[in-house]
């Protein structure tokens, strides 16, 4: 039998991280996965290949909407062919899963492809193609999440799909119905709308992304909404029916009237669920608490003192840049170092166009806190950049202490948001004022001069361009 000091049960961003950074500080590190290509969810069947997706139909939509006021003629229809489409996504996906193998071999890290199941804290068994059981001094579980469901709707991954499959229709739906108005249901709503889809969005909440700032919902619905989104908030799904080709929803709206919707495809968005199956984690003696996560406490150790966990199995966000993050800290925990996450600064993203980026506290919170603050507010289209790549949409709002002019939230729609939001993120890591950022100078023209003249409307009211 084998001996590690570490090995991380799941390969997605969190899991193959740690792994890397574990072997970086020298411990002998094994990775276990059930499914045959390392990369988890993200490069798999979440980020990496809606992103793919995104760009393509982005490129189609240009072509058909915007390169003739360009001065680009094509002759004949811009037409899309979406296996071609589904194609490329999956050479992307294929080429980033290949880079983690490389990753792998490179830091000597040893992978076992099978579900790993604790047999107890110190000993992991791998039922592959073969059972395998190693030993580990510590464990990382990085086993993420899948996508949930409402318990009244039969997803036959058909014509009631989740993302999964959204990732790789054979058609382009006539009319889709997305339940669920979050990051997941919008972005995937929007590749569909650019390609010729009629899109229905159904939300529970009174207002799209209900988790970010409230200026950012409103924003982000005007747009889709100039883009021929249908966007019901306020929606109480109560039943989800497939009759041959039609899916048929029915949910209440927010005066208790039962309202219906008839598409061909209905795509199930409702957030995802930590996924521990077959873990066998009381084994170990892992406690999970009535959500199904595992239960950590500020080191992001399990009620089992070398088991450790991360990412969408724990509490917080399901992000993959938290996972990471995470994954770092476990490491170097585990060698003796002292290290340290902000959760207050990991970035929000949605990859719509435009996109919506957001850190730190929403407006909401800070209310709700009784913080006193300010806000300076930039759009978007007083800015020469926008106007030369026709990017109009959105703003840049800086929330500042007013007393201390500290940076406390940035929230931002637009052009190239989920790139511009990393400098609000490095400003408030550092405890920037507002004051600080607009002293800075911000190459002429960029979208992120936008956030210059934001910080200088908190400063003093005094932004330059409007």
């Amino acid at each position: 039998m084998k001996s590690y000091d570490v090995a991380i049960i799941g390969s997605g961003p969190g899991g193959y991280v740690a792994a890397i950074r574990c072997a970086q500080l020298g411990m002998k590190t094994a990775i276990i996965e059930k499914y045959a290509t390392l990369g988890g969810t993200c490069l798999n069947v979440g980020c990496i290949p809606s992103k793919a997706l995104l760009d393509s139909s982005h490129h189609y939509e240009d072509a058909v909407k915007h390169f003739e006021e360009h001065g680009i003629e094509i002759p004949g229809d811009v037409k899309v062919n979406l296996e071609k489409m589904i194609a490329r996504k999956q050479s992307v996906v294929d080429q980033t899963t290949g880079g983690i193998d490389f990753l792998m071999k490179k830091n000597k890290i040893d992978v076992y492809q099978g579900l790993g199941s604790f047999k107890d804290a110190t000993h992991i068994s791998i039922k592959g193609e073969e059972t395998t059981e190693i030993e580990t001094k510590n464990t990382i579980i990085a086993t993420g999440s899948k996508p949930s469901n409402l318990p009244f709707i039969n997803l036959d991954k058909e014509r009631i799909i989740t993302s999964t499959e959204a990732l790789k229709l054979k058609e382009i739906p006539k009319h889709l119905i997305v339940i669920g108005g979050g990051v997941i249901g919008l972005e995937l709503g929007q590749v569909y709308k650019r390609l010729g889809a009629e899109v229905t969005v159904v939300e529970y909440m009174d207002r799209i992304i209900p988790t970010m700032d409230a200026g950012l919902s409103k924003e982000l619905n005007k747009v889709l909404k100039k883009q021929k989104f249908k966007i019901n908030a306020s929606h109480k799904v109560k039943s989800v029916e497939r009759k041959g080709d039609e899916v048929i929803v029915k949910a209440d709206n927010k005066k208790g009237e039962e309202v219906e919707f008839k598409g061909d495809y209905c795509l199930v968005s409702v957030g995802r669920r930590p996924y521990t199956d077959g873990l066998n984690a009381e084994a170990a003696g892992v406690k999970l608490n009535d959500k199904g996560q595992v239960e950590v406490n500020d080191h992001l150790q399990t009620s089992a003192s070398n088991i450790y966990a991360i990412g969408d199995v724990i509490k917080g966000a399901m992000l993959a840049h938290k996972a990471e993050e995470e994954g770092v800290f476990v490491a170097e925990t585990l060698a003796g170092q002292k290290p340290h996450i902000d959760y207050n600064l990991i970035p929000g993203v949605v990859y719509t166009w435009p996109e919506v980026a957001a850190v730190g506290k929403t407006e909401e919170e800070l209310k709700d806190a009784g913080v006193d603050y300010k806000t300076g507010q930039f759009p978007m289209r007083a800015l020469g950049r926008s106007r030369a790549s026709m990017d109009l949409d959105g703003f840049v709002k800086i929330l500042a202490d007013k007393k201390t002019d500290e940076i406390l939230g940035v929230h931002m729609i637009g052009a190239r948001a989920a790139d511009m939001i990393a400098e609000a993120v490095v400003a408030m890591e550092y405890r920037a004022s507002a004051e600080d950022v607009s002293r800075m100078s911000h190459a002429h023209p960029t979208y992120t001069e936008a956030i210059k003249e934001a910080a200088l409307a908190a400063t003093e009211d005094r932004a330059l361009h409007i």
